[in-house]
């Protein structure tokens, strides 16, 4: 009998998971983050402001090209959800810029390709008509030294014009 109830809920448990959210649908401002979580599951960052506001980040999706934020508010409760990774916000990125100003703006990347010569890679794939991710390079000290446009690596060749 004690099997069955542990089974029972671990399977209780996996249902939800499997049911938190892939976008913030079900989140409306006014709730609290429990209930964010309860909707989202866990964050995959968090960021707390000096005015005491925080930023809870949900990266998602195949690869990683969607980030959602949700902003709470002094008293816990959401205030503003948004997409962030898109054209549009990757031009707040700016040389000189710290390490955790990007993670706010943009939250995790979709890969850290670790320091090489003294610069670290961050690339963030998003939704986009071609086969590209935006790319953020730090020095050694988490301050971004530039960005631009890339090929993402994992795309099929075949598929872009011009490349065999």
């Amino acid at each position: 009998m004690k099997v069955y109830r542990k089974i029972l809920a671990l399977a209780g448990a996996a249902a939800l998971v499997a049911c938190t959210a892939y976008a913030p649908t079900a989140v409306r401002k006014g709730q609290t983050a429990d209930e964010v979580a309860l909707a989202m599951g866990p964050p995959t960052g968090r960021y707390t402001f000096p005015d005491g506001t925080i930023r809870l980040e949900y990266a998602r999706g195949p690869y990683g090209k969607h980030t959602w934020m949700i902003d709470l508010d002094r008293d816990g409760r959401v205030a503003d959800i948004f997409q962030v990774l898109y054209e549009e916000n990757f031009t707040a990125i700016t040389p000189g810029m710290k390490r955790d100003e990007v993670l706010i703006r943009l939250g995790r990347p979709s890969e850290d390709q670790g320091a090489r010569g003294g610069v670290r890679l961050w690339s963030y794939r998003y939704e986009t008509p071609v086969c590209q991710w935006f790319v953020v390079s730090m020095n050694p000290n988490g301050v971004v030294r530039d960005t631009g446009y890339a090929i993402d690596r994992h795309c099929d060749a075949g598929d872009m014009p011009g490349w065999k």
